[in-house]
């Protein structure tokens, strides 16, 4: 594989046996994921060249005479778009040559392609009732263009009974802000006998957490600003299949709607997922750790994190996910509690985001939106020591108590 090299031809994100590395490690044999994600998508070694080379910032390619290529237009393709692409389906579907990813620019222009380039009006898409507020912002769009739209929530597999006559099922596991978990293999099973397509959210997962693709999803995406990026300095989303007319499909709505992402948010994502596997292993870690802390706290109720044993999420969650993610979810007594909480943390920031190297909260409620209570708090566990984000949520809390 040519990692995305200027004169290679994009759409196979094909991989070397399964390694999901390139020519930089010179193997064939199984790697892990820290090597994979360093290596992945990245071309081989050469004399005097850069290991990733850098954004090639272009809108116009020279086509003489009647050629054509791999590269024609800034709005169709880009070199540093395909690196970082095959880089993903690497993650995604370690291995797999079928596997196409493609970059947009934000997770909503990513999560808006795949459901306005699969259905027409007259088709039915499920989605989750407590997916991220803006994915079921959509569905006044959708319904717009003629498309039915049914809600059921992710605890439970409660999609399960909505699934008659629906073109695409939309999962998202674990569900933003509320951690819940559906089992995604049942649910493409049941879809794919209804005749039903299936779209898994990996966002709060990452590839390196759970392969929605390897347990029967039609497709997997994510914003790439939480943290497959990691560091909260872009915007960045992708699709992964491995069906190529569906890419095709999703290939072309992002021409036409020109969601494309810019090379330098390409190049600085791909930058950092050489850090991914070392990211979100401290984040799962430091989350499990905050999320035990919190379970003793009296005036702390509704703990969730899928990585604890008592979640009600754990079983599922344990069975497809290898990593339980950065996000600790829980409730204080009220708006003006959880605020006086906000406000006396000293190592984390009010953010409306997560993933993210540095630990961010917020209150969500704030937004409207999400049927979350006025103490509730999303919080996003980053990659400070354990000690010091838990000696500084305890302090917080006991500040915000003392006020009462």
């Amino acid at each position: 594989m040519t990692g995305g090299s200027p004169g290679s031809a994009h759409g196979s994100n094909s991989t070397a046996g399964s390694t999901g590395t390139t020519g930089s490690t010179g193997s064939t044999r199984s790697t892990g994921d820290s090597t994979r994600s360093v290596h992945a998508g990245r071309p081989p070694a050469t004399a005097y060249e850069p290991s990733l080379p850098g954004p090639v910032f272009v809108s116009h390619y020279h086509l003489p005479g009647e050629a054509t290529g791999p590269y024609t237009y800034g709005r169709d393709e880009n070199p540093t778009w395909h690196r970082l692409e095959e880089a993903i389906s690497e993650l995604e579907c370690p291995g797999d040559p079928a596997a196409t990813t493609l970059a947009f620019a934000s997770g909503m222009a990513a999560v808006s392609a795949v459901l306005l380039s699969q259905v027409r009006a007259g088709d039915t898409v499920l989605l989750p009732s407590d997916s991220y507020q803006a994915t079921r912002s959509l569905q006044e769009r959708l319904e717009s263009y003629g498309v039915t739209v049914r809600l059921a929530p992710t605890a439970g597999d409660a999609q399960l009974a909505a699934l008659e006559g629906v073109r695409l099922l939309w999962l998202e596991t674990p569900s933003n802000p509320g951690l819940d978990v559906c089992d995604i293999r049942r649910l493409a099973d049941a879809a794919h006998a209804a005749g039903a397509l299936v779209a898994v959210d990996n966002t709060l997962a990452t590839p390196l957490g759970q392969r929605p693709l390897a347990l029967g999803a039609d497709f997997s995406l994510a914003s790439g600003t939480k943290a497959l990026s990691g560091h909260g300095d872009l915007l960045l989303g992708y699709v992964t299949t491995r069906d190529a007319a569906l890419a095709a499909g999703v290939k072309q709505w992002r021409k036409t709607v020109g969601a494309i992402p810019g090379p330098m948010e390409a190049w600085l994502a791909h930058r950092s997922l050489a850090t991914l596997s070392l990211r979100v292993d401290r984040q799962a870690a430091n989350a499990l750790a905050l999320a035990g802390e919190l379970l003793k706290r009296p005036e702390v109720t509704d703990v969730r994190h899928p990585g604890l044993p008592g979640d009600p999420a754990h079983e599922v969650a344990s069975a497809q996910m290898r990593r339980f993610g950065s996000v600790v979810s829980f409730t204080l007594p009220g708006k003006a509690h959880a605020e006086r909480f906000l406000a006396a943390l000293r190592l984390t920031s009010e953010a409306t985001s997560f993933g993210s190297v540095q630990c961010t909260a917020e209150r969500r409620a704030r937004w409207g939106g999400d049927a979350v209570p006025d103490g509730f708090i999303r919080f996003s566990v980053g990659i400070e020591d354990a000690e010091d984000i838990v000696a500084d949520v305890l302090s917080a809390l006991d500040e915000a108590a003392e006020a009462v």
